[in-house]
């Protein structure tokens, strides 16, 4: 019996950042082929004062640490996404699920556009690749992705796309452009 050498198995990481209520926990659970792990919790009086919750009064849970959900493109193949707690005080997490990542998706809801700033400046203070993905809401006015980028200040080579991520073909969507994004900002220009 010959022995039959297989290449190593490749994982991407990609992580899904935003404000608090963006969708990141249903990006994860919507596109995961796994059983999500979910580190929610239900929000408590210590988030009074702290937390802001203007637009999404309905929400009672929270991540505290992250979300992680797995897909297989092929044998060999995964990719593993892992979903930051949104809130200021559980920001401390991010160092450690951005290490190694190829890429990340901040996802944006135009109602509070500015809770996505600060997902923004630490994917380019670290210069890792990302895209910002606009969830839009059923109840959210709806948004050119040009306005967007132009609300954002950011650079034209940054993808804006819009997406429902409760859609299983839409999250794809977001993670395919992402990948494409980071291929491209990550492999040297040929010359």
């Amino acid at each position: 019996m010959a022995y039959e050498h297989s290449e190593e198995p490749v994982a991407l990481k990609i992580l899904v950042a935003g404000g608090f209520g963006v969708g990141k926990t249903t990006l994860v659970g919507a596109i995961s082929e796994i059983r999500p792990l979910r580190t929610e919790e239900v929000l408590s009086d210590r988030g009074i004062g702290v937390d802001d919750i203007d637009g999404v009064e309905g929400k009672t849970t929270t991540t505290v640490a992250m979300d992680f959900g797995r897909i297989t493109i092929r044998e060999g193949l995964v990719v593993y996404l892992f979903g930051t707690p949104g809130q200021e005080r559980f920001w401390f997490m991010w160092d450690e699920l951005s290490y190694g990542a190829l890429g990340a998706v901040v996802l944006a809801d135009t109602r509070r556009l500015t809770d996505c700033f600060p997902s923004i400046d630490y994917f380019e203070q670290r210069g890792t690749p990302f895209i910002v993905a606009v969830n839009c809401f059923d109840e959210a006015e709806q948004h050119e992705p040009e306005d967007v980028r132009i609300a954002l200040d950011l650079d034209p080579g940054i993808p804006v796309i819009l997406c429902d991520v409760r859609r299983r073909a839409s999250a794809k969507v977001v993670l395919v452009t992402l990948v494409e994004h980071a291929l491209r900002t990550l492999t040297p220009a040929a010359g």
